[in-house]
């Protein structure tokens, strides 16, 4: 296993992520570090001002310090719109180089759009969008569908350069902000593609302001799960949210739950982006990305073939790498998985559940013995908790709490209740049959492979009056199997209303 380190150099804010890179292109954060440099500041000539650069050079020789005492093998250093464009860009970069031995590449702005293309794409499974990425110094566009880019607009103000543009003492944070929404819409105005945009095109923020926003709109809602990830948020419910932050003055700012203190300052310009491009462009929510421009560089770092082609399955790659990290059987894990398929198929007639459960199923089977990496005993509730905190990528939020709950029931447990009614915003009644069956079919083919050797291969079933026949295909002794398999029978016939045989 590598260890690599990536230092993103913003126009806002200077990020230091640590990623353990394991075998078959998978990365998952280890450790992650930022500070607020403000490089988008700049001075009257366009040039980077004094006092940044001298923050900015101590805040990359502490990372660098980090990534010694982290055992990091290589680091990775870009910086964006506010370095990109700074009129002493090489002598800046020439002066960290001398100070830190760190290279810093400045992309450029087709090169950043793709990162954050790259990282959005291949983390989450949306047909069609429009990414929007709001930085400090700049504000990307990128429209896509079936997975190849359509348009790319770049624009040159971002929060921090906003932020700068519209600060006016002798006026009220309101007049501000109204002119800063203005002036955003005027920029989009021009641009004919924005016109031509599917209507099933999601919008996608991306971005610190983006992500903040996720959060205090979660923390106001009272959202019982803790993650920022395709987390949808209504017009509704940011409009509330830019009502409300849109009067305060900075230091009220700064006591709203859920908005970094460093970004307090320029959080109303970049929410002055998000409502001008949902009234020009006429969307009904937004689905915030915690992925981004540090994602896509490293899947192309870890997946350079991703940048040609994408990868097509999110979901699989996601479910392979936390299954690799936790130390998951991924073979037994895989075969789980293809008899789960089977059983769903097999028993439709009683179930009568759409194929959107397979995914359900297909999260549950991935990581059912996840929770043995903690402690065997109870493993079912440790496997619950660790994959309703997994996000794992290209899974809807509802989706991952099913899994949860399907793979909490054992043969001793039940639906826990107390724990479900904190989920009512994001299941419904109905869920709890699903998830009833759903255990069953995932305990049988679990229990199907016990001995992990794959040796049922082939499931099919027929339903005749009050009994269920299952008949096995064998590429071996399954003395384990068929027993394990018997066990699950009170609890099928509890939740199917059938007797099973298995043959």
């Amino acid at each position: 296993m590598d260890r690599v380190a990536l230092i993103d150099l913003g126009s806002n804010t200077a990020r230091l992520v640590i990623y353990d890179v394991l075998e078959g292109g998978y990365f998952v954060v280890a450790e992650e570090h930022r500070e607020a440099v403000r490089l988008g500041e700049t001075e009257s000539d366009g040039s980077l001002k004094q006092t940044r650069i001298m923050q900015a050079i101590a805040t990359l020789k502490s990372f660098k310090e980090i990534c010694a005492i982290k055992n990091v093998n290589q680091i990775l250093a870009v910086a964006t719109a506010a370095v990109r464009k700074a009129s002493n860009q090489k002598t800046f970069l020439s002066d960290v180089y001398n100070a830190t031995g760190l290279r810093i590449t400045a992309v450029s702005e087709e090169e950043e759009a793709n990162y954050v293309y790259q990282g959005v794409i291949n983390t989450m499974d949306i047909p069609r969008g429009l990414i929007m990425e709001i930085g400090g110094g700049s504000t990307k566009f990128v429209y896509y569908n079936r997975r190849t880019i359509l348009h790319t607009q770049i624009f040159d103000f971002g929060a921090v350069t906003l932020a700068n543009m519209f600060m006016d003492p002798n006026k009220s944070p309101e007049q501000c902000a109204d002119e800063m929404v203005e002036y955003v819409k005027q920029q989009l105005e021009p641009i004919e593609w924005f016109k031509e945009i599917d209507p099933d095109a999601q919008l996608i923020g991306v971005g610190g302001s983006c992500r903040n926003l996720a959060r205090i709109i979660r923390k106001v809602k009272k959202y019982p799960l803790d993650m920022v990830h395709n987390y949808n948020m209504d017009v509704a419910d940011f409009n509330y949210v830019y009502d409300m932050i849109r009067p305060l003055d900075l230091d009220k700012k700064r006591r709203i739950k859920g908005l970094s203190s460093a970004r307090a300052d320029v959080f109303h310009s970049a929410l002055a982006v998000i409502k001008a491009t949902i009234e020009h462009m006429g969307f009904e929510k937004i689905i915030a990305s915690g992925s981004g421009l540090r994602e896509g560089v490293m899947f192309n770092y870890v997946c350079p073939q991703t940048i040609e082609k994408p990868i097509s399955d999110v979901v699989g790659h996601s479910l392979c790498g936390f299954a690799a990290h936790m130390g998951v059987n991924i073979q037994h894990a895989q075969q789980t998985f293809n008899l789960c398929v089977q059983l769903f198929k097999q028993l439709r007639v009683l179930h009568k559940f759409p194929r959107q459960y397979v995914k359900v199923l297909r999260v549950c089977a991935m990581l059912h013995d996840i929770g043995k990496q903690f402690k065997f005993y109870n493993h079912p509730k440790h496997t619950s908790y660790m994959i309703l905190n997994s996000n794992i990528k290209g899974v809807s939020h509802r989706d991952l709490v099913l899994a949860a709950f399907v793979t909490a029931i054992n043969d001793k447990e039940e639906i826990n209740y107390g724990d479900w009614a904190k989920y009512n915003g994001i299941l419904s009644p109905e869920d709890v049959e699903a998830v009833k069956k759903l255990s069953v079919i995932l305990r049988l083919a679990s229990a199907l492979d016990t001995s992990m050797r794959g040796i049922v291969t082939e499931i099919s079933c027929d339903v005749l009056g009050d009994s269920v026949i299952m008949k096995t295909e064998l590429a071996g002794n399954a003395i384990l199997e068929i027993s394990a398999a018997n066990a699950v029978a009170l609890d099928f016939k509890k939740v199917f209303k059938k007797n099973l045989e298995i043959l």
